[in-house]
């Protein structure tokens, strides 16, 4: 079986993760400063705060920015539920904007004429590594003062227009999943522009710790003393996970260049099949191809799938409309409120997409696939 992801672990990150078990820290040591450091490096040079995954990084991200009842988060429906759930916990509404028709991210025209006086959040998601048009996001956003989120789950080492992923929105967020651009396992991080969301962001996933003595409301208790300020969560990254994201930070070109070259050679296999539409990509825009959505074409999505994987091929389909799930069917939201997405993933199929994925294995995704189309 071809899998659709999976992860490149080389002897080098094995070793750098050894070593680190080796050593006398293993969680909330040097590691942890040194990869969040990197990832700062790589991304625009903000702070950065690890966390335990891309769904703890979002849910750290929106409490980082207050996020309480009355306020609304406008996002894609086109994505995992997390990028919702995390503003949902929080007790936020959640509105959904419909997509580009093509490549499935957010269209900014559908957010613009969702925002209002109670948005606080327009949240873009870099759909298969491919960077929102963050500019005009950024616009609407500021006309009702709200902030502008990037969930970056699939896009770490992508530019527009030469800026990096990481300093194109207010705040962005991190996966680090073993099927992401790079691994720590399990992972993630929250990175953003103004410091004191970086403080709360950092507080938050540290169980809302706060050691800074100018800060303290108890005086005089000794240099053990800490506090909490306001509730938080575990969301720590330990130093071993992060010995393993410091290797794989180090490949990031590399795998980048990988996926490019894989996209490449799926475009030109698959541009003129009947019945596909291989995924665009914008002027400007240089993606970190996490995902490689084709879209098959007739209503005959289901029955490629499952030959596809009878044929060993691991194809995938990203993702279900997240106002599809039951949790927000039961709070009232509807099929049908965003048509352009529903569209989109009736016909999307992901192919197998990792470096690790050979020239012939690609011949024979291509060729398994025109055969079942054709």
């Amino acid at each position: 079986m071809i899998p659709y992801g999976r992860q490149s672990v080389s002897e080098q990150d094995v070793d750098e993760v050894a070593a680190v078990l080796r050593g006398d820290w293993l969680t909330t040591g040097p590691t942890v400063d040194a990869f969040e450091a990197a990832v700062s490096g790589a991304t625009g040079g903000h702070g950065v705060v690890s966390a335990t995954s891309g769904t703890a990084a979002l849910h750290t991200a929106y409490a980082a920015l207050g996020i309480e009842p009355g306020d609304e988060v406008v996002t894609t429906p086109m994505t995992f539920i997390a990028t919702a759930s995390g503003a949902s916990l929080l007790g936020a509404t959640v509105r959904f904007a419909d997509v580009d028709p093509d490549s499935g991210l957010i269209d900014p025209s559908a957010v613009d004429a969702l925002v209002g006086e109670r948005t606080r959040v327009v949240a873009g998601v870099d759909y298969a590594g491919h960077p929102c048009d963050y500019p005009r996001l950024q616009a609407t956003a500021d006309r009702v003062g709200a902030v502008t989120l990037a969930d970056a789950a699939h896009s770490i080492g992508a530019t527009l227009d030469g800026t990096p992923v990481g300093d194109l929105a207010d705040v962005t967020t991190f996966s680090f999943f073993p099927t992401k651009n790079l691994t720590t396992g399990e992972g993630g991080a929250v990175t953003a522009k103004d410091p004191a969301v970086v403080q709360r962001a950092r507080e938050f996933h540290n169980i809302g710790l706060v050691r800074d003595p100018s800060r303290f409301r108890v005086a005089d208790q000794g240099p053990w003393h800490q506090e909490v300020h306001a509730f938080g969560v575990n969301y720590r990254l330990t130093d071993v996970g992060c010995a393993l994201g410091l290797a794989q930070l180090r490949r990031l070109p590399e795998f980048a260049r990988r996926r490019a070259e894989i996209k490449a050679r799926y475009d030109a296999a698959l541009a003129d099949v009947e019945g596909l539409r291989t995924p665009p990509q914008r002027p400007g825009a240089v993606p970190v191809w996490h995902l490689y959505p084709v879209r098959v074409l007739d209503g005959r999505r289901r029955e490629v799938f499952e030959r596809m994987r009878a044929a060993g091929i691991g194809v995938q389909v990203n993702y279900l409309p997240v106002y599809w799930h039951p949790v927000y069917a039961d709070l009232g939201y509807r099929r049908g409120s965003c048509p352009r997405a529903e569209a989109f993933y009736e016909q999307e199929l992901s192919l197998p997409m990792f470096p690790g994925l050979t020239d012939d294995q690609v011949e024979r995704v291509v060729e398994t696939l025109t055969a079942i189309v054709r």
